[in-house]
């Protein structure tokens, strides 16, 4: 994910799950035991991308880069969100996050603009908020505390969902998320929780997260129609609780 596409590493921990569903959420056990949705993130680095073939070969949904901070496009976004959604593959946008040179409303303008509005056509998923360890200078953290980090997240929550309607998702690893906002569980009553793991196991989630929605669980998978390694991902439930999500239904 991001600009590098490199995530911290979690530890390994025993998955928390609640049999409970919010905001069009699923909570279900691990994938071996339970409905998952096979699904992909992609940005410039997987080159060109023919969609058909990754449809063809079972995956259903991506999330695809639009924007990071306050300025940078990615160059494929709009064939590829374009080229996604004609190929049957349900698709949302993400922001990589830059909270050290701009507010969150900044950012969330900028991709509600530049990407990440949405529509009620069963194939367009709110777009999800990638914050993870900085890899430019100013530290870890951004450099922020972690109630300046909250301030920033809510921000950018507040703002996105003011644009487009939706409770953006938001892409963490635990191990970042609680350093840098001092473990705070606000925003999963309603912001479905997409978690990096790269592991055979969900492991410890984010504090106060009930459950997850989508897991990031490899950055090296292989899918027909791409180039090299791309990052996969499962969603927790069945295709029908995915398009509801998609729908806000």
């Amino acid at each position: 994910m991001g600009r590098t596409r490199s995530l911290r590493r979690l530890t390994a921990a025993a998955l928390a799950v609640l049999a409970t569903a919010a905001a069009g959420l699923v909570a279900t056990a691990t994938p071996a035991a339970a409905a998952t949705v096979p699904g992909i993130d992609v940005s410039r680095y997987q080159g060109t991308t023919n969609w058909t073939s990754v449809r063809n070969s079972g995956i259903q949904f991506a999330f695809i880069k639009a924007t990071e901070g306050t300025s940078y496009r990615d160059p494929n976004f709009n064939t590829n969100y374009v080229n996604a959604y004609y190929a049957g593959v349900i698709r949302g946008a993400y922001h990589f996050a830059r909270p050290n040179i701009s507010s969150g409303a900044v950012q969330a303008n900028f991709l509600a603009s530049n990407g990440g509005a949405w529509s009620a056509d069963s194939r367009t998923l709110p777009a999800a908020l990638d914050l993870e360890a900085n890899p430019y200078s100013g530290g870890y953290c951004y450099g922020l505390s972690t109630t300046g980090m909250r301030n920033w997240v809510q921000d950018f929550l507040n703002t996105y969902r003011s644009r487009t309607g939706r409770y953006a998702v938001i892409y963490t690893t635990t191990s970042f998320w609680n350093q840098c906002t001092g473990s705070w569980s606000g925003p999963w009553n309603n912001h479905p929780l997409w978690v990096a793991r790269w592991s055979s196991s969900v492991g410890a989630l984010p504090a106060g997260a009930p459950f997850w929605s989508f897991w990031q669980y490899t950055d090296s998978g292989s899918v027909p129609g791409i180039s090299g390694g791309v990052d996969r991902n499962y969603w927790n439930g069945d295709r029908s609780r995915l398009i509801a999500l998609a729908n806000n239904t």
